[in-house]
């Protein structure tokens, strides 16, 4: 049975101990780790197995698959030490592995695999198959709650008074890289988007805030040698979290679920 460690009990961390607990996977929990201790050691009574609270380190150890769920700012100590236990992991804040080309590297030599789960969109099994020809064009509109883009990087340092907009407007646009380091919190899917194309080609992403919005709205568009896709998904977001939304969290025990199967279904 495969044993998995969580980094961070936040609203996702939460999803995938909750699932591992009722043994929605084959596979244990065995152990948590959270900056938060207290709030790691709430989770863990909450849950029937209790698993231990413990350091990054000990988790890492106890592990064999070791899940991020914390945030970018986790990764810089995070990958390196789950690369030098020869873990594998699963990661949520995928923004933070852009522009890390050695983790991969590192993560090849000593026999590591990084899973990035589709996270809150679909269509990224289409997008992988289409990049085995040539992929002209890659977009994503995201529109979001005046709630989900408060306090983020990007608002805080130009001002931004969300509060007084009336009525939809777009506050960003730039590449895939850009968005990852103005929205740390909210660009996991620019960054997956990003991840699951060639390195050639561009991913321009537009950041829309809606006044009024109570959902996380994702729209992209691929051409190339293949056709064209377009993906919609509107996300109902976590209630402990309007950053994150709901499929996030699926996605990750869908991901975990997919590692304990025999029969795995898609690209």
């Amino acid at each position: 049975m495969l044993k998995i460690g969580i980094l961070g009990v936040g609203a996702i961390g939460r999803v995938i101990a909750t699932a591992l607990d009722q043994q929605q996977l084959d596979a244990e929990l065995v152990a948590l780790a959270d900056q938060d201790h207290a709030r790691a050691e709430c989770l863990s009574k909450e849950l029937f197995g209790h698993p231990p609270v413990v350091s990054i380190d000990e988790m890492i150890e106890r592990c064999e698959l070791a899940v991020e769920a914390a945030s970018q700012a986790a990764l810089p100590e995070f990958v390196p030490k789950a690369l030098a236990q020869g873990r594998d992991m699963l990661i949520m804040s995928v923004g933070g592995l852009l522009g890390r080309e050695e983790w991969f590297r590192q993560a090849h030599e000593r026999n590591c695999t990084i899973y990035v789960p589709s996270g809150a969109i679909a269509g990224l099994d289409g997008i992988k198959s289409a990049s085995i020809g040539r992929i002209e064009f890659a977009q994503l509109t995201s529109r979001k709650p005046i709630a989900a883009l408060q306090g983020s990087k990007y608002v805080v340092e130009r001002g931004l008074q969300l509060d007084g907009f009336k009525e939809e407007a777009v506050i960003f646009e730039g590449t895939a890289e850009e968005a990852a380091r103005a929205f740390p919190a909210t660009s996991n899917v620019a960054a997956s988007l990003r991840l699951a194309v060639d390195p050639a080609v561009p991913v321009r992403v537009r950041i829309v805030a809606v006044p009024g919005g109570s959902e996380n709205v994702h729209e992209i568009r691929v051409h190339g040698e293949f056709g064209k896709l377009t993906m919609k998904v509107e996300n109902v977001p976590s209630k402990s979290n309007p950053r994150t939304s709901q499929l996030a969290a699926f996605s990750a025990v869908a991901t975990l679920k997919n590692l304990t199967r025999s029969l795995r279904v898609g690209t």
